[in-house]
């Protein structure tokens, strides 16, 4: 289940005489859920296939923190539970408890995460939203009762002078 928490974080930023004020203005948490299947139903989902977890293992989470870098850009933090970040075992096979992240900004595909750290540079001014799902070895989108396991926050960028 999906909560809305909106945010008045406000950060200001001075780098090379350029100033970027970054606002968290509102985030969608994916809760903490049970996931169940004892069959892993295989269908498309932003071009990767989907792996259902089953019933009797423990339920991967991901929370996608946002930090305003002192300096300039962002650093994401992912928190996970009931999950392992495996670079290592990247196109393995796959396994519900451990893989990898994907990081979508604006709907499109930036980056594998490896790690519960990434540091973003920058972003374009407006509205901008940034979605982590977590996907197995083999790039399959980890979800619970057909819904993605996933967290998005939206950050205003101001715009440059």
């Amino acid at each position: 289940m999906t909560s809305v928490r909106r945010w008045a974080l406000l950060a200001t930023y001075i780098s090379v005489g350029v100033l970027v004020t970054p606002r968290i203005v509102q985030s969608h948490h994916t809760q903490p859920q049970t996931i169940s299947s004892a069959d892993q139903s295989q269908t498309q989902h932003h071009h990767h296939k989907q792996l259902e977890i089953s019933a009797n293992q423990a339920t991967p989470t991901v929370e996608l923190v946002v930090h305003p870098d002192q300096v300039q850009g962002w650093n994401l933090e992912l928190k996970v539970t009931n999950f392992n970040f495996a670079p290592a075992q990247v196109n393995a096979a796959s396994k519900t408890s451990e893989g990898h992240a994907h990081l979508y900004i604006n709907d499109k595909k930036v980056t594998r995460l490896y790690g519960n750290w990434y540091y973003l540079s920058e972003l374009p001014s407006g509205s901008n939203t940034l979605k982590v799902t977590l996907n197995s070895n083999g790039h399959e989108s980890l979800v619970h009762r057909g819904q993605p396991i996933s967290d998005t926050e939206v950050i205003q960028v101001a715009p440059q002078p």
